[in-house]
């Protein structure tokens, strides 16, 4: 018996940690993406294993994808956990809806929820027809989601169409001819002994634990992993890589072989297409069709040059793939221009950008160390300065020294002159590999060729 006293004391000691509540706090912050359903889904995946209490969604959103909203739903619903929503301050649109998906809300003093019509990509108005459609399905899913959890179906009519008035036990809380937006008092205002939405309002999360009657729970907070937080980032960034990767891919046909610059393009490539599939705007066929109009391209550049057709059509399917994974396309939404006018406007803006860049490139880059590195393919005195290495080159290789090419020049390539291997350029033609060469001009620092059979 006293062997086993130590051991019963020790599980006595334990039993109030054992026994203790447990309330994982979800943090649903920012955009709502397929992304931060993930992140979601993940946290409730833990919670339930931990055999939590109770979950509570810490809520500051302007909303986001439909798609990702409903999926978050059907997560929270499966959970089979205790869930409850803290609006704090913020849960306009898709988190309004995200938020009648939970039977218990409270709210901060300042805080605001609804709003939930449907917008296309960049937050302006669809089209009637198309909004109708969006409006009745959404409409019809979420009246059913709030009486499975104890709302009024008629808030949710409200959040998402300006034509429906809300009368809550005789009294009319919202007019119609707009959205309807609750503030905090107004969300927790009684009418007949029931609140209109919200169980009540809560200064701080230990204020909701207290009136949830989980006071003296222990409390854990979800935190995104390092890949779910770099989601969240790639979304914001995606843009740039988009920029970046034209520009080295631009850098990367004005130079010889296949080095820094095509694997950062491809690297940003990469990741753009990453960010809008973690978003929720496009899936993996977007991508699959950049790498397509990509070897279109590569196979007119390397193996049949000048047939024109292989790199035209990569070109319009490049840009085509850009496209599709820039649109916000409701599930069940038929195409439309108005899906394409933001992306467009996103795209037009790019290629700006790339001429702005590719402009300053054209100019600056070709006066640069680096640049020679990339492009020479001699041998380099690293106390020599590069006009000197410019000029010595210059008399060792003059204008009028004939050569043969050794690769396809694209319309750079290598090319033996003078018993050396050189890298070189042409003024844009493309010349086949064995060409017989004629070295035109030095620029910057770049030997320029031609086919003999053109002249000089």
């Amino acid at each position: 018996m006293k062997r086993w006293l130590p051991l019963l004391l020790l599980c006595l000691l334990a039993l109030p940690l054992v026994a203790a509540e447990q309330v994982v706090v979800i943090p649903v912050q920012g955009e709502i993406s397929n992304a931060r359903f993930s992140f979601i889904r993940r946290a409730l995946k833990e919670a339930a294993a931990r055999k939590a209490s109770a979950v509570v969604l810490d809520m500051d959103t302007p909303g986001g994808s439909l798609d990702a909203t409903k999926r978050i739903q059907q997560a929270l619903q499966s959970s089979g956990l205790r869930v409850i929503t803290y609006v704090n301050p913020d849960a306009f649109s898709a988190g309004a809806l995200i938020a009648i998906s939970t039977p218990e809300i409270y709210m901060a003093p300042a805080s605001a929820i609804g709003g939930a019509a449907p917008v296309g990509p960049g937050g302006q108005d669809i089209p009637k027809v198309m909004e109708a459609k969006i409006v009745s399905a959404s409409s019809g899913f979420y009246r059913s989601v709030a009486e499975r959890n104890g709302h009024n179906p008629d808030l949710v009519d409200a959040f998402i169409s300006k034509d429906k008035p809300v009368v809550v036990g005789g009294v009319e809380i919202h007019k119609q001819g707009s959205l309807l937006t609750l503030s905090a008092q107004e969300a927790a205002r009684q009418i007949n002994g029931k609140p209109v939405l919200a169980k009540g309002i809560a200064a701080t999360l230990p204020d909701v634990l207290q009136q949830a009657g989980l006071a003296g729970a222990i409390v854990t907070t979800a935190e995104p992993t390092g890949f779910e937080f770099a989601a969240f980032w790639l979304t914001r960034l995606a843009p740039l890589f988009l920029l970046v990767g034209v520009v080295c891919g631009w850098m990367e046909i004005k130079t010889p072989g296949f080095g820094l610059p095509g694997m950062i393009a491809a690297v940003a490539f990469f990741l753009f297409f990453l960010a809008h599939y973690l978003a929720g705007l496009a899936g993996w066929e977007a991508g699959i069709l950049f790498v397509f109009a990509v070897a279109l391209i590569v196979v007119e550049l390397l193996i049949l040059p000048g047939l024109i057709i292989p790199g035209l059509v990569g070109v319009l399917l490049l840009a085509g793939a850009l496209l599709l994974a820039m649109i916000d396309r409701y599930p069940g939404q038929p195409w439309s221009t108005a899906l394409l006018e933001r992306p467009l406007l996103n795209l037009g803006i790019t290629v700006l950008l790339v001429g702005i860049v590719l402009a300053f490139l054209a100019r600056w880059l070709p006066k640069t160390r680096f640049y020679s590195r990339l492009v020479l393919d001699t041998p380099h005195n690293p106390h020599a300065s590069f006009s000197d290495e410019v000029a010595a080159l210059e008399v060792r290789l003059p204008v009028g020294t004939e050569g043969v090419a050794l690769s396809i020049l694209r319309p750079s390539g290598r090319a033996e002159l003078a018993g050396e291997v050189h890298d070189v350029i042409t003024r844009g033609e493309f010349v086949d590999a064995g060409a017989a060469l004629r070295l035109v001009a030095h620029e910057a620092g770049r030997i320029v060729v031609a086919a003999v059979d053109k002249g000089v």
